[in-house]
């Protein structure tokens, strides 16, 4: 069957009867019911931290994991979803897992409404998939994940699976280079990243409700063609800020039949607002000033 861009007679996925949401997407509308849409990128660089609270510590864990804390505790008023980014951690080894795992769970246990969206951006065969889903939603305890689609839904069928967790497939990155294939055309006069979407709008892929997309703010045209095709599925829209997307181009084409259905990330624009000791408030006006330009555009669409 051929589908086309705006989805099969023009159906929307999320009006379809019987159709589930998963854990993940109602933590999301309980959030963006109170006009929370930002999502905050704990892309915690420890040489950008600020000399104040590397001074609070000698192990690299701690250090890290108390940044955040106040990073959290700034902007959680204004938050849809935390996202760390895992390659941040990664880097540090067994201590930066340390300092992931005492992230979670401190968003956890003081803000469990809040979503953590684990930003690893996964995908491999099947039996590697089940390592990763286990780290992410056993070891993290993370609310959703963010995945490749390269390798189909029956290699990312150990994610899929999960009912209660969001699963947010890359669809148009925010790089300047994503266009070399997300851009191509296929026989059916689609671009792949549209087919993407439609398979994983209409595929098998959101059978348990739990399905969103990842489009870059920096492709603004890209990102209307993809709500067309989508419906009211949740769109993680990373690129405000730093990678200078156009917040309301972004608002405009990226808002769902209600009004929501965004998670408008920005990472370094938000945590390393300062670098002096004024860190977390800077955060916090950020996030704030971020939030009311949101729900500004929202509210003049």
């Amino acid at each position: 069957m051929t589908i086309n861009e705006g989805g099969p007679q023009g159906r929307s996925p999320d009006r379809r009867e019987g159709v589930l949401k998963s854990n993940f997407v109602e933590m999301l509308e309980a959030r963006w019911a109170k006009g929370n849409f930002v999502c905050v990128g704990l892309d915690t660089e420890l040489g950008k931290i600020p000399d104040t609270v590397i001074k609070r510590g000698k192990f690299v864990p701690d250090i890290i994991a108390s940044f955040n804390i106040d990073i959290i505790e700034a902007t959680n008023e204004y938050a849809c979803a935390f996202k760390p980014n895992t390659a941040f951690y990664e880097a540090h080894g067994a201590d930066g897992f340390r300092a992931l795992r005492q992230t979670v769970r401190y968003i956890k246990r003081a803000y469990p409404d809040i979503p953590v969206i684990l930003d690893a951006k996964r995908g491999d065969i099947g039996n590697t998939n089940n390592g990763y889903a286990q780290m992410a939603f056993e070891q993290m305890d993370a609310d959703a994940i963010t995945v490749h689609p390269y390798l189909g839904a029956e290699a990312l069928k150990p994610f899929l699976d999960k009912r209660d967790k969001g699963i947010l497939v890359l669809t148009k990155t925010s790089n300047p280079g994503a266009g070399e294939f997300q851009d191509v055309e296929l026989g059916n006069g689609m671009r792949m990243y549209a087919y993407v979407a439609s398979q994983v709008a209409y595929g098998d892929w959101n059978r348990n409700g739990n399905c969103g997309l990842v489009v870059g703010a920096t492709y603004p045209a890209e990102l209307e063609k993809v709500r067309s095709i989508v419906g009211d599925m949740p769109i993680l829209i990373p690129g405000i800020g730093a990678q200078g997307g156009d917040l309301e181009a972004s608002v405009r084409a990226g808002q769902d039949s209600r009004g929501w259905g965004m998670i408008i990330n920005s990472s370094r624009g938000i945590i390393f607002a300062s670098s002096g000791e004024d860190f977390a408030q800077a955060a916090g006006e950020e996030a704030r000033r971020l939030h009311d330009s949101i729900n500004q555009i929202r509210q003049a669409a």
